[in-house]
């Protein structure tokens, strides 16, 4: 690895710690999972130290990664049952997830900084015999500490944006040496493995996308589907929307509010199916990525004098409260309830894609038979979102106006709508078999992990 940029590189990471704990406490104020066992972040741990080196180190960084990580896990712990893990993570939402794929034995704690002293007092306690890390984490500190100790770490389920390898090229000093400390990279699809090519990592394996694997949660989807046919209106949701969309969704959601409030332009509707959806006779519902924005959305929707009803309001769905009933704007309040959502729903915009932020994953929509309207920003999705269009499980369009207007049509053409549900359904069905890939690709691995630490026991 490049001496001089790795050692200005670690000045620097020393350097910003008091900023990055400023941020984190700052950040905490809205979202309290920040202050729990802050100094894990720069190596302090209250755990005991291992005496053995037998974890199996799994990273994901945030939610969407500590759900994918799940899919793996169950899949490697039904061939290996007595497999402890090391599970971290970097935001606050990732690890709250990630709480739920603990077993006795397993240790949770948060990404170590990346700076030498913190990095090596991870390795020091903890001691991994192996890392996987999910999707897209790789830290040049980390890579060189793990690289040193001739731990295996393997890029699972990666993927690579365009941005992110330009990035990673200005930068080749540092990203070079990192990417090409992995062990393997087991990339989504084969261009994801070009680019990793480029920033010289052994891709060994083009497998798919693991989230493809996942079930939506029967009994929410459910639940979900039984409020939508109580609703009895068509149901438009905004998924995971992101800050820089949501003040134009509420935009155009109003206006359609305004039309139908004044019956303007609508006073009959033609029987027609190619027709829009008239005014007033759909609902709105939006869930916000990030938890801590709920309240600045709920303003947001109220300044464009938008009534808001949250779902924390209405346990018993929303046919059963006056409030939401009469609401123009539902707004998603909870976590770990896509499934229910997209079930009450008969169309998502995809959140993300509308701003230059990449967009987030439609594939939990497709396989709860949902249709998607996206933009023109997919590049975090890029493969997963040009099959979806191209099998008819999701429409791309030019921005949110056009977005609105689209889902307003399909929720006006009952043929076009069984289609689109149907290609969604047979969108996700046929993409699933990543995970069976990788674990297949991993044994090795895994093999090399149970014989050392068998030894390592003995020895004890």
């Amino acid at each position: 690895m490049n001496a001089l940029a790795l050692r200005i590189y670690s000045l620097l990471m020393w350097l910003v710690q008091p900023l990055m704990r400023r941020k984190l406490a700052r950040r905490g104020r809205q979202e309290p999972g920040y202050l729990v066992a802050m100094d894990e972040r720069f190596g302090h741990y209250t755990q005991e130290a291992e005496s053995v080196s037998e974890l199996v180190w799994v990273h994901a960084v945030s939610l969407g990664e500590a759900r994918t990580a799940a899919l793996l896990l169950k899949a490697l712990r039904a061939q290996h049952p007595d497999l402890r893990i090391l599970l971290t993570h970097g935001t606050a939402t990732g690890r709250a997830e990630g709480v739920g794929l603990l077993q006795p034995g397993d240790v949770q704690v948060w990404q170590p900084w990346d700076s030498p002293a913190a990095v090596a007092r991870f390795f020091y306690h903890f001691k991994p015999r192996l890392g996987l890390l999910m999707e897209t984490e790789i830290w040049p500190n980390m890579m060189a500490a793990a690289q040193a100790r001739a731990m295996p770490l393997v890029l699972v389920n990666g993927r690579l944006s365009e941005k992110s390898l330009q990035q990673a090229l200005r930068m080749a000093p540092l990203s070079r040496p990192a990417y090409g400390a992995l062990s393997a990279v087991y990339a989504q699809t084969e261009t994801d493995a070009q680019r990793f090519r480029q920033l010289g990592a052994t891709v060994a394996g083009v497998f798919g996308n693991l989230k493809f694997d996942a079930t939506p949660d029967a009994r929410q989807l459910a639940q979900g589907q039984a409020w939508r046919q109580a609703v009895a209106q068509p149901v438009l949701m905004f998924a995971s929307s992101r800050d820089g969309e949501e003040d134009e969704f509420f935009k155009e959601i109003s206006a359609v509010a305004k039309a139908a409030r004044a019956q303007a332009a609508i006073n009959t509707v033609a029987e027609s199916q190619s027709e829009a959806v008239p005014a007033g006779r759909f609902k709105a519902l939006i869930v916000p990525r990030h938890p801590q924005r709920f309240g600045d959305v709920q303003a947001l929707a109220e300044q464009q004098g938008l009534r808001v009803s949250r779902r924390s309001a209405w346990a018993a769905g929303p046919a059963e409260s006056m409030d939401a009933m009469q609401a123009d704007i539902w707004l998603g309040d909870s976590l770990g309830e896509m499934a229910l959502y997209y079930g009450l729903s008969d169309v998502a915009l995809l959140g993300g894609s509308f701003a230059p932020l990449g967009g987030q994953n439609l594939i939990e929509a497709a396989a709860c038979g949902c249709p998607v309207v996206m933009g023109l920003h997919t590049y975090n999705f890029a493969e997963a979102a040009e099959l979806a269009e191209a099998s008819g499980a999701a429409r791309r369009v030019a921005g949110l106006p056009q977005a609105v207007q689209a889902a307003l049509l399909l929720l006006g053409d009952t043929q076009a709508q069984v289609s689109a549900v149907s290609a969604s359904l047979a969108f996700a069905a046929r993409n699933r078999g990543a995970t069976a890939h990788t674990l297949n690709a991993l044994r090795p691995f895994l093999q090399g992990v149970a014989a050392k630490s068998q030894v390592a026991a003995a020895l004890a």
